[in-house]
C-alpha cells in the first residue's frame, strides 16, 4: 500500500527528521509510517487496517507526551473523512482542543466547514484560497487549482459540507478519486454525483452512474 501524501496539513513536515541531521528517532519513522498506512487504508475502504495503524500511531507520539503532534496526527485522520464525504466531529482532536495550537484548531473548524474569517489565515496553503473564497463560485475553482490529490479532496468535502457543492465540484471530485483508485471517496462521490443527476431528472446519467457503482462495488474488498 503506497503512502499517501496530505498536502494538506502535513504531518511529517512535524514528524521526519531532515536527512542531512541526526539520525530520525525510531518513533518518528514508525508513527509516520502508521499514519500513511491508515490514511491509505481509509481511502482505500480497509476500515479494520486503518483503525488499526491509526492505534499504532497513537502510541509512537503519545510515547513523547507531545499534544501538538497528536492532534495533528487526528486531522490527518479526520480530513481523510472529509474527502470520503463522512461528515462527523472530530472527536480524537476535540479531546485535545484545549492544548492545540491556534492552526490546529483554525484547521479543525474548516474541516468541520466552520471556518472563521479571521481564523483563515492560518490554515495550510492549499486550502486558505478555497476558505477565503467562502461561498463564491471561485471556491471551486480554487479547488480545482490544488495539486495535491487528497488536499483537493479535502477542499471538495468541506464545500460540500457547506452546500456550495456544483455539478463541476462533483466530476473534478470524481475525477480526483477514480485517477488514485481510492475506493471509499470515489463511492461517495459518485453517489452524490447520482443523486444530483436524479434531482435534475436526468435519469441516463443517474443510469450510468448507477452502472459504475456497481463495478466498484462487485470488486473484491467491500467498504466497511
Amino acid at each position: 500500500m503506497s503512502p499517501v501524501r496530505l498536502g494538506a496539513f502535513c504531518l511529517a513536515l512535524a514528524l521526519v527528521a531532515c536527512a542531512s541531521g541526526p539520525p530520525t528517532p525510531e518513533w518518528q519513522v514508525h508513527a509516520k509510517s502508521s499514519l500513511d498506512r491508515a490514511v491509505a487504508a481509509y481511502l482505500a475502504g480497509d476500515t479494520r487496517t486503518a483503525t488499526a495503524e491509526s492505534e499504532r500511531a497513537r502510541g509512537e507520539i503519545a510515547r513523547t507526551g507531545r499534544i501538538d503532534l497528536l492532534a495533528r496526527a487526528e486531522l490527518m485522520l479526520c480530513a481523510a473523512k472529509v474527502a470520503s464525504l463522512v461528515f462527523e466531529p472530530c472527536e480524537g482532536f476535540e479531546k485535545l482542543r484545549m492544548d492545540a495550537a491556534a492552526p490546529e484548531r483554525a484547521y479543525a473548524d474548516y474541516l468541520g466547514a466552520r471556518i472563521q474569517p479571521d481564523a483563515v489565515a492560518l490554515l495550510p496553503p492549499a486550502q486558505r484560497d478555497v476558505a477565503a473564497k467562502g461561498a463564491s463560485e471561485a471556491a471551486v475553482g480554487a479547488v480545482k487549482g490544488i495539486d495535491d490529490p487528497l488536499s483537493r479532496l479535502v477542499g471538495a468535502g468541506v464545500l460540500f459540507q457547506s452546500g456550495k457543492a456544483n455539478p463541476g465540484l462533483l466530476s473534478l471530485a470524481v475525477e480526483t478519486a477514480s485517477a488514485q483508485g481510492w475506493r471509499r471517496p470515489l463511492l461517495a462521490w459518485l453517489g452524490a454525483q447520482k443523486m444530483s443527476a436524479e434531482k435534475a431528472g436526468d435519469t441516463g446519467a443517474a443510469e450510468r452512474l448507477r452502472r459504475r457503482i456497481d463495478v466498484i462495488e462487485q470488486t473484491p474488498g467491500p467498504v466497511k
